[in-house]
């Protein structure tokens, strides 16, 4: 994590990375782009949902490549259906995406000569993904309201969050989504339709939330 001065200040206005071209298909253009992943060689992954293809950016370049995907929506093996989030896992330099709408997690490896991913985990309604250090998978689900954590080498997995069925109660969540893993393998889990934010500590059988006021 970079040390960022207090006093730090930023540009008041934004530079356009890629797109911005309007809604559509061209090279120039992306298609509801609702994740995206950069990693420490400032390489940049975009799940360009809509378009339903992972894109590669290279922060020098304005246009990027496609590198997942490219034979258009549908539920082959070559293909995505709405992958809304992507991660690279740097031990078998590949991409981990959630396939949302064929209910699966896949993984395409990121050599150029790929044309065809793998099912990591199937008959899942995954929105959201992440790693930690020491390189578990945990994935949403928001069909049984709940985080997953997931051995890679044997994908055993361990429900992290929620796991009791939808509902407010603090051991429930009701469509989890998108999430984050801190350092101490915490879980911050945004409760898409409880209207809150919850935190679930390892080890801790006690789960605190915190409601966050609307800005």
């Amino acid at each position: 994590i970079p040390n960022i001065p207090v006093n730090a200040e930023w540009m008041r206005n934004g530079v356009t990375v890629t797109g911005g071209h309007g809604q559509g298909k061209a090279a120039n253009q992306l298609d509801w782009p609702l994740e995206l992943f950069v990693d420490d060689d400032q390489t940049m992954m975009i799940a360009d949902t809509y378009n339903d293809c992972i894109i590669q950016l290279k922060m020098s370049d304005s246009i990027g490549q496609v590198v997942a995907d490219g034979s258009g929506r549908g539920n082959g093996i070559d293909q995505l259906n709405r992958p809304v989030d992507v991660l690279i896992d740097k031990e078998t330099d590949s991409l981990i995406i959630p396939d949302k709408y064929n209910r699966r997690v896949v993984r395409w490896s990121r050599r150029t000569d790929t044309t065809q991913g793998e099912i990591l985990i199937d008959n899942i309604g995954c929105h959201g993904l992440a790693m930690d250090d020491q390189r578990y998978l945990y994935v949403s689900d928001v069909e049984k309201h709940a985080v997953r954590r997931y051995q890679l080498d044997n994908m055993n997995s361990t429900i992290v969050a929620g796991g009791n069925g939808e509902g407010d109660g603090l051991n429930q969540l009701h469509e989890p989504r998108k999430f984050f893993v801190d350092r101490q393998q915490a879980v911050y889990v945004s409760d898409y339709r409880n209207h809150r934010v919850m935190k679930w500590n390892k080890r801790c059988n006690r789960r605190n939330y915190r409601r966050w006021r609307s800005m």
